[in-house]
Formats: structure tokens, sequence, C-alpha cells
């Protein structure tokens, strides 16, 4: 048996492979259950406490803290947080991201041509939190996920990713509420709006996000190019 075998329920991935691919105006979509309970319930223990190691992101568009465990895109904050302190799970995790395992059942799913895992990090929203809706547009071949860890979400309130059909929250076209062991996922592409509604409530909307793209040796991340 892998050491990977009892993180991730695949076939609730693949069986919203079809959905993801049809969504208009751009790739999108939801997943419930993506990790077997046992690891998740382990994983959101150890989710890393909000204090004052974490990072800020605060500009006119957003509000938000992040703990970054690895990137390789140039333009990012250097990682603040050590293996260490991430603990056995999220280590253990960390390491399966990387892998030809995951990176493969994620490329079936979406039909991107991904091929490494280029960002780990913990995102995190409390009460003042917010992120307006924006458009990356850094593909052709960039998946971005984001995992939830907040049980008991109040039913209707911000703090899932949206995905809008313009960068406009009156255009918002999903917006998750069950965050619970669930992921959000998108093809970033020119049309695809994204944010996060101001929360206005004495919540924490913990999340780990992880970014996949296509790589090539001799020309490096696609976004790049």
């Amino acid at each position: 048996m892998s050491e990977f075998s009892n993180i991730v329920n695949w076939d609730n991935l693949q069986k919203k492979s079809n959905e993801f691919q049809q969504n208009k105006p751009f790739r999108f979509g939801f997943v419930e259950e993506f990790f077997k309970r046992k690891f998740y319930d382990k994983l959101y223990l150890d989710f890393p406490i909000l204090d004052n190691s974490w990072g800020i992101n605060s500009d006119m568009s957003k509000f938000q803290y992040y703990k970054q465990v690895f990137t390789h895109e140039k333009d990012q904050r250097e990682p603040n947080c050590t293996e260490k302190e991430l603990g056995e799970n999220w280590t253990l995790l960390s390491k399966y991201v990387q892998s030809e395992e995951f990176i493969s059942n994620f490329r079936e799913f979406s039909g991107i041509p991904v091929t490494r895992t280029k960002n780990f990090s913990f995102i995190c929203y409390k009460k003042g939190g917010f992120q307006l809706p924006h458009i990356h547009n850094i593909g052709p071949s960039t998946l971005v996920c984001m995992f939830y860890f907040s049980k008991n979400w109040p039913l209707g309130e911000p703090g899932g990713t949206y995905m809008a059909s313009e960068e406009d929250e009156s255009s918002i076209i999903f917006e998750p509420h069950n965050l619970d062991n669930t992921m959000a996922i998108f093809h970033d592409s020119p049309f695809s709006a994204h944010g996060c509604r101001l929360i206005t409530k004495n919540l924490e909307r913990r999340a780990l996000q992880i970014v996949l793209e296509s790589f090539s040796e001799e020309e490096g991340w696609s976004s790049a190019k």
C-alpha cells in the first residue's frame, strides 16, 4: 500500500470532470469530500493557528492572511512556514501534491496539461477579510485550487471563493457555502473572474491554495511565456 493511498477520494473528483469542463464562461468546479475523512480530520486539527506569524496581503483589492509553504513564482513572497510547523500530516500532503499521481489525476479531471505544482500556501480570512473580483489571465495551462477547512460555515455567509462572469460581484455565478472538506477549482483564463465577499461576522475561513501548471525544462512555466 502506498503512503498516499489514504489521502484523497479521487472518485469524487473525477465524477465532476464533465461538469468542470462544460462550465461557462470558464472552466470551474466544486468537489465535496475531496480528502478521505479520516485524513482530513487530521489536517483540520493540525491547521496552522492564525497568529502574528502569518503574513498579510492588504491593499485596496483585498485583505487576507497567508502562510507560504513553497512557491516557484519569482514575484511571490518568500515562504514563511517551515516543515517543522507543518507537522507530519501536512508534510505528507505537501509531498503528495508534488507527485505525478496527484498531478495526473487533475490533468485527467480538467483536460488541462498541468505537469507540476507551482504553489502551496495557506490562505485565511476573518472578519473584515475580502478579495474583490479579479482575473489573473496567466494561463493557458494553470489550475487554481482552494481546499476548505472550515466546519459548520453558516449557510449564505461570504467566505468561499466565488466565480463570476465579470469583474463585478453582481455577476457571481457560483459561491460555495459548504467549506468542510470541499474544493473550489478553476482554470485560469481571460474570463476567470473570482473573489471573496466581505466577511462581516466573527468567523475564520481557513483554506489551502494549490496552483498546478504546465512546466518544461526548455521553456519553464507556461504562464511565463
